[in-house]
């Protein structure tokens, strides 16, 4: 099994030139298509707009959200093509990790004149990085990734 770390790397590098060559501002899902089909090249299961059910107080809703990519069945990739990134998008990304018990989820904002500012890593008590808290939010620009 790959390491979740070595992949949300791989992710990263690949949306990095995706940013540089297609630029800012296209809809997220040319970015989501291309990004999950140069994944998907590298070796990666890749699956594009999976459809998660849920269960709340003893009801089920089948289809209840989608997640943008999910890469070998344990990394969320959410896209998004805005000008900036808002507290409600890192709350989006950590909601779904709660719910599908997922480690680790990137956050990626294709929007803005370079992606750098845009990568938000958010991880759902992942241990290796002995996170104080439950869900915690960590803003890239470190080499933890």
């Amino acid at each position: 099994m790959i390491d979740i770390n070595r992949i949300s790397g791989d992710v990263i590098d690949v949306a990095l030139r995706l940013h540089r060559e297609l630029g800012p501002g296209l809809l997220e899902s040319v970015y989501e298509m291309v990004l999950a089909a140069r994944l998907s090249q590298m070796g990666y299961s890749v699956a594009r707009q999976r459809a998660i059910d849920i269960e709340f107080e003893g009801l089920q809703f089948p289809a209840a959200f989608r997640i943008d990519l999910l890469v070998d069945e344990r990394l969320l990739v959410e896209i998004k093509s805005v000008e900036r990134l808002s507290a409600v998008h890192s709350k989006q990304l950590l909601t779904y990790l709660r719910l599908t018990k997922q480690p680790v989820g990137l956050l990626l904002n294709f929007g803005g004149e370079t992606l750098k500012g845009g990568i938000r890593r958010l991880v759902n008590d992942h241990r290796s990085l002995c996170a104080s808290a439950p869900l915690r939010e960590q803003i890239e620009g470190s080499t933890n990734v």
